[in-house]
């Protein structure tokens, strides 16, 4: 069994403004951690897959800083798309990469800016999930079992009938994915006991990609056929014209909520996807009020902050669940619940003529 991970470094990490600019998103960023979400990722994956089997794509300007990050990548390991565009299209153009070489290798779809804790547990699911790819005609995917009705998550809905056993694990069929619910369908589905969270990883042997698409999103089919042919001739302007022309979609949207023959396995493994600054709380060591403070700070009378400041001193005194982010030429400061709306910060800097900020 051939197994190549395939890392999706682009995105913007808009929710982690002011620290996560354009040129440096989050996955470039040290914020779990002492090392990069980047770096973490591909140390995570050895030794199960080597260094010569990870593929990255992100857009041009990122896939220098990768070079520099993770020097012991091969560069032709290192995809820069011709334009920023959805998972669909980056995926579809780094599995033709694949498939144009050995039709028959595992891709294991990893992103660059997820927190997994167990490592070694990971590491065994994923060598069975690889498994289970390889010996059937699947797309395999992990699920998070929910412990609140998060509303910024996709479900998957499992039947729990069945299960069949491969690798020391159990797989489940899912019954269908769905987008972001509603607070009242989230506490639904966490009452219902059979959707978990959508971890987005994937793991799909190359020509069972191919198949899906065939059959399930015949018009990103289309586009499929047309790169691999430009990859076989060579022709590089042809394969960024073609990029150019996929849709913008979610490889969700896109294809696994229209595709069967997909199994699950359970993700406990400690997954985050450090999705806004306030995750960070669960990650970041707390003092007992639950405040988590990056850099040197103190606390008076003040409960479930979080403060990344490291260049100064940081005192709280009387808030609770207020965020404060303090880097070189911004400050944020917002609560806790808003989180999720730093993104419109970056618009409103834009509308403004900002862009220094951006």
């Amino acid at each position: 069994m051939n197994l190549k991970a395939v890392i999706l470094a682009g995105g913007s990490g808009t929710r982690f403004w002011p620290l996560s600019r354009m040129n440096r998103p989050k996955q470039f960023l040290p914020i779990a951690g002492d090392k990069t979400m980047l770096e973490e990722t591909v140390e995570r994956l050895l030794p199960l897959i080597p260094h010569k089997n990870i593929v990255t794509i992100s857009n041009g300007e990122q896939a220098k800083l990768i070079r520099r990050l993770v020097p012991k990548l091969p560069a032709a390991n290192i995809l820069a798309e011709p334009q920023a565009k959805n998972t669909a299209a980056s995926l579809i153009l780094a599995t033709a990469h694949i498939y144009f070489r050995d039709s028959g290798t595992i891709v294991a779809v990893i992103c660059a800016d997820h927190l997994i804790r167990k490592r070694e547990i990971f590491l065994r699911k994923l060598g069975a999930a690889a498994e289970a790819a390889f010996r059937n005609d699947v797309i395999v995917t992990f699920g998070i079992p929910p412990v609140y009705p998060a509303t910024g998550y996709g479900y998957i809905c499992y039947s729990k009938k069945e299960a069949t056993r491969i690798g020391g694990q159990l797989f489940y069929s899912v019954l269908r994915f769905k987008e972001k619910p509603s607070f009242p369908r989230a506490k639904k589905y966490l009452a219902a006991g059979d959707h978990f969270w959508n971890s987005g990883m994937f793991i799909w042997r190359a020509d069972v990609f191919a198949a899906k698409l065939r059959k399930y999103a015949p018009v990103f089919y289309a586009y499929w056929e047309r790169i691999l042919k430009a990859l076989k001739e060579k022709n590089q302007a042809e394969v960024d014209s073609v990029f150019h022309e996929i849709p913008s979609l979610s490889i969700d949207y896109a294809l696994m909520e229209k595709a069967e023959g997909v199994l699950m396995n359970e993700g406990s493994f400690g997954w985050s996807d450090i999705g806004a600054w306030s995750s960070l709380a669960e990650v970041w060591p707390s003092d007992d009020a639950g405040n988590a403070i990056w850099g040197n700070g103190t606390v008076i009378d003040s409960r479930n902050c979080l403060v990344y400041n490291p260049r100064k001193l940081t005192a709280l005194v009387g808030l609770k669940d207020v965020i404060v982010v303090d880097t070189e030429d911004a400050l944020l400061v917002c609560h806790k619940g808003h989180d999720q709306k730093v993104k419109d910060v970056l618009e409103s800097l834009r509308k403004k003529g900002q862009k220094k900020f951006l």
